[in-house]
């Protein structure tokens, strides 16, 4: 009997994935996951009180500081919803919980779960979706995540020594290198985002302008939260633009 159940739930050459996204051992480790959030952000808040005394702040410093941190954190969270959301159909709510919890890098997870699925001659969300291939897809995100959290690990003692080297060299060296890095990183994520197809190139070209909208805006009329929010309102807008694009709207 036990293994019927089994065999009706798990079907590895089945399209229909959604009794394994939804699979009670994915919810468990989603809910381990963010129990260990919930304690390392306890750890956190004991840490900041502790310092506060030797800082010079006051209580309602404290207070100041975290309320402020937390409604600075709401654009770029919001930015991690949406993306979220727009995962949930390929990977299920335990699954996409698990990686926004742990990584939080949506292009990773995609790039890693789309490989894995090449290599089997499978597309992700396509016909051939299987079971099978959402679990090599899911594996393929939770080792890299896995090699990335041990690499940074391993890596961020070795790495904090060559920064206080070169900071003591020329403290502007590790303001840049970190920059030009990132910049370097995100503009090939977009660049071959628009060579997809034209409705992709609309779709970055709509998002650069709203974000660089966002950006003038709060420059110009001193909107600090403005600044925070411009990435889930580019996002939100660079959606409605793919969506209309892909659907015009007929008037009759």
């Amino acid at each position: 009997m036990r293994s019927s159940v089994a065999t009706t739930v798990v079907d590895p050459g089945s399209t229909d994935i959604q009794p394994l996204i939804h699979h009670p051992v994915l919810w468990i480790c989603a809910a381990g996951v963010f129990l260990v959030i919930i304690l390392q952000s306890v750890i956190y808040f004991r840490a900041i009180r502790q310092a506060a005394g030797d800082a010079d702040l006051s209580p309602s410093q404290v207070r100041g500081s975290v309320r402020t941190g937390a409604v600075a954190a709401i654009g770029p969270s919001l930015a991690v919803a949406l993306i979220a959301i727009s995962l949930l159909p390929l990977f299920g709510t335990p699954a996409v919980l698990t990686r926004i919890g742990l990584v939080g890098s949506a292009a990773f997870d995609v790039a890693a779960a789309g490989l894995a699925a090449g290599t089997q001659g499978a597309q992700l969300g396509g016909p051939t979706y299987t079971q099978k291939i959402f679990a090599l897809g899911f594996a393929a995100m939770t080792m890299g995540g896995l090699l990335w959290m041990l690499a940074t690990l391993v890596l961020t003692p070795i790495l904090s020594k060559g920064d206080a080297k070169l900071r003591q060299v020329n403290p502007a060296v590790m303001t840049i290198v970190p920059a030009a890095a990132l910049l370097a990183a995100f503009f090939t994520l977009t660049f071959q985002e628009t060579l997809k197809s034209p409705v992709h190139l609309v779709t970055v070209v709509s998002s650069a302008a709203v974000m660089g909208l966002c950006l003038l805006v709060s420059k110009r009329f001193h909107l600090p939260w403005l600044r925070e929010w411009g990435l889930g309102i580019a996002i939100f807008i660079s959606l409605a633009v793919a969506y209309l694009v892909t659907n015009p709207v007929s008037v009759s």
